[in-house]
């Protein structure tokens, strides 16, 4: 089994998201020992934001017309595609800046969200074909969104809901701690769920494939 640990907070060991996608992959792995473990960390290794170069490989231009640039570029989607198609589990560390993402996670999404490889358009509509794989979403935010009058301002967990459904997974579990800019009580209890969601995904995990 291999998972695909990703981390997208610039802020190093001053992360929650970090802290807490290091405690979803231990967990993960200490629950299936055979785990295999790849690290892509964003926020020093991100990919370009889409441009004339990275977007050929959208545009249909033959392999020999290609430029230098080009070629490098599509190099790196492919990259990022096949390490993400190849993954079983994914941990996707994502804090919310800005009611959505962090750039350099979106920059990762518009690399391997390819036509052709993770969806495809077809006479019934639009099918995904990143399916058959868990992917786990540690959702970290300042303030409190679920169930509260502010909620319509949530476009990261409604984003990535939405663009890895459009792909094909079926099986997304979130992470979510809540409140962590709120005091000290706050943060504690936005940690502590957290936890709690950690721990009752990998557990949810077990009894599915025990279940198999």
């Amino acid at each position: 089994m291999k998972l695909l640990h990703i981390d997208s907070s610039p802020l190093g060991t001053a992360s929650a998201s970090r802290t807490l996608t290091a405690k979803a992959v231990a967990a993960w792995v200490s629950a299936h020992p055979e785990t295999t473990v790849e690290r892509l960390d964003l926020a020093v290794d991100a990919p370009s934001h889409l441009d004339g170069d990275s977007l050929s490989l959208r545009l249909g231009i033959d392999e020999s017309a290609l430029t230098p640039a080009q070629k490098r570029e599509n190099e790196v989607s492919e990259r990022l595609v096949s390490q993400f198609l190849g993954a079983d589990v994914v941990v996707i560390g994502a804090p919310m800046y800005n009611f959505s993402v962090p750039s350099q996670l979106k920059a990762w999404i518009d690399r391997i969200a390819q036509a052709g490889r993770t969806f495809r358009y077809t006479a019934n509509g639009p099918e995904g074909l990143a399916g058959g794989k868990t992917v786990i979403v540690v959702s970290t935010r300042g303030g409190q969104y679920a169930g509260r009058p502010i909620e319509f301002l949530d476009h990261q967990e409604s984003y990535l809901k939405g663009i890895l459904g459009f792909m094909g997974i079926a099986d997304l579990r979130f992470v979510r701690a809540e409140g962590l800019n709120m005091g000290e009580q706050a943060r504690a209890k936005g940690l502590s769920e957290a936890a709690a969601d950690i721990a009752a995904h990998v557990a949810g995990a077990r009894e599915l494939e025990a279940a198999a």
